[in-house]
């Protein structure tokens, strides 16, 4: 299994998780899922070695409690981990951490397993959010067209976790939970080490400081978190496959992503997962792994930094405002005291708004078709750690975005709701191609162009109309449920 494809963060939570990736080059269908299997000796069995391990005096670098990070341990997980055997993995695996990372824990994390099954009953079985944070979610998903007026964005996301989360590190509770496929509860190691790493992360660099308050902010932040975690895992594998007997799944030849799985939200969500192992990786092979730790002090700004690493420190992303201009009829939902009314997709949220499309229409068709971004470009990333590809001529001149969502007292009823997104760009040419890219969009979805730059979808679930205007290098997106309502929501419209 591929450690790229282990780890996508968790959005209903404060909770850094562990998955596999849906897709595949050059084919709509899920690439399939591994699940453990019983071998004998027992995966984890070191039979081999008459080397002793003694305990040093104190703590050192790749040993924990009492196990060296190469030190062979006895485990039968074909009725699961009892407790013994999980507290020899875990410790085992958090001197294998600190060995690849070299990096001293400072205290242990407990770990659990638990099945699939009763994972998906904790997520889905939240209470359901305040009207107004429901209406932010679904206008900001419906404006990069991933879920439609009369469909739920928190429904999809609460089902992306369920479907796809391998295991989680929790800050707040301090604990890591393993996700099992199986239904007698077994234990993946890369995946214990990724959580393991992100608890040991916690404790050295206070991971919960940062600001990731919007799916930009959040992606671009995970650059250096997740960044890191999946080169460590890369680096942990890369030792299992070479010198280390480490607990392992096998292939059951079948199985999948689930079914339901949101694409759209999901490649969002990865981006940091693909872009952020090499430029981790450069970093340290520019100045060690003392050069990765200054990065915390220091984050990546956006997505753009992480897409492009040589804008890293030097291209700080522009700070966009969108001014107030509706009637009254029309408001900023409002979601309580120091909360974020607003929502940024950067440079990896326009860019998946405008290949998800060619997905849809490729999976839907059965063939390459291809509505702005091509379908093939996703797959296009070059380099062993590089999973996907986020970079495209329509997106790559992004500087900054906002987006806001707007509200009449019956959209909650009647799912009729607007917004104004706002970006800016690198130079008046890169921000008419984005807009082409866009109109593009709105054209396939069934728009058509009823006045100047202004478009309208007739049926369907993405029934609106948009006002896209480029004025040097600013793009302003407006949206309404009708075309005289789109100078009520922003009257520049």
């Amino acid at each position: 299994m591929d450690r790229r494809l282990l780890a996508v963060a968790l959005v209903a939570m404060v909770a850094l998780a562990g998955c596999q990736s849906p897709f595949a080059s050059g084919t709509t269908t899920p690439a399939p899922t591994s699940t453990d299997a019983t071998t004998t000796p027992p995966t984890g069995t070191d039979t081999t070695t008459d080397q002793s391990y003694e305990d040093p005096a104190s703590d050192r670098l790749g040993w924990e409690g009492g196990l060296w990070y190469d030190e062979p341990i006895q485990v039968d997980r074909s009725d699961g981990l009892n407790d013994s055997e999980l507290a020899a993995v875990v410790n085992r695996s958090m001197a294998r951490v600190e060995q690849v990372r070299q990096l001293e824990f400072e205290r242990t994390v407990p770990v659990s397993i638990i099945t699939r099954a009763e994972f998906r009953n904790q997520t889905q079985s939240g209470g359901e959010p305040p009207r107004n944070a429901t209406l932010h979610q679904n206008v900001k998903w419906e404006a990069v067209f991933m879920t439609g007026e009369n469909e739920s964005a928190l429904a999809a996301q609460r089902s992306n976790t369920a479907g796809s989360v391998g295991g989680y590190y929790s800050p707040s509770e301090d604990r890591i939970v393993i996700v099992s496929d199986s239904e007698n509860p077994q234990m993946n190691e890369v995946t214990l080490s990724q959580e393991l790493f992100h608890a040991l992360q916690d404790q050295r660099f206070n991971i919960t400081q940062y600001d990731q308050s919007t799916t930009e902010s959040h992606n671009a932040i995970d650059g250096i978190i997740e960044g890191d975690g999946n080169y460590v895992d890369y680096l942990y594998e890369q030792r299992c496959e070479d010198d280390w007997d480490c607990l392992m799944p096998q292939s059951s030849g079948g199985g999948g992503s689930p079914p339901d799985l949101h694409i759209g939200m999901y490649a969002i969500t990865f981006q940091p997962y693909s872009d952020g192992p090499p430029f981790v990786q450069q970093i340290r092979e520019e100045g060690g792994w003392e050069a990765v730790n200054a990065v915390y002090e220091n984050p990546p700004a956006s997505t753009e930094q992480t897409i492009h690493p040589a804008t890293y420190g030097e291209d700080a992303p522009t700070d966009v405002t969108v001014a107030d201009t509706s009637t009254p009829e029309w408001s900023v939902p409002d979601l309580g005291p120091n909360s974020v009314d607003y929502a940024e997709f950067g440079e990896a949220g326009m860019y998946v708004a405008l290949w998800y499309q060619s997905y849809l229409a490729s999976s839907e068709a059965g063939a390459v078709r291809n509505v702005a971004i091509p379908y093939q470009d996703f797959f296009s990333a070059s380099g062993e750690l590089d999973a996907y590809n986020y970079d495209h001529e329509m997106t790559a001149g992004w500087d900054g975005d906002k987006l806001v969502p707007y509200v009449r007292d019956d959209s909650a009823e009647t799912n009729e709701t607007g917004y104004v997104w706002k970006s800016a760009w690198d130079s008046p040419e890169d921000a008419q191609q984005f807009a082409d890219g866009y109109r593009a969009v709105v054209e396939h979805l069934g728009g058509t162009e009823v006045s100047a730059d202004t478009y309208r979808i007739p049926d369907g679930k993405y029934a609106d109309a948009f006002h896209v205007s480029v004025s040097g290098d600013t793009v302003t997106i407006v949206n309404a449920p009708t075309v005289d309502a789109l100078d009520d929501v922003h009257e520049t419209a």
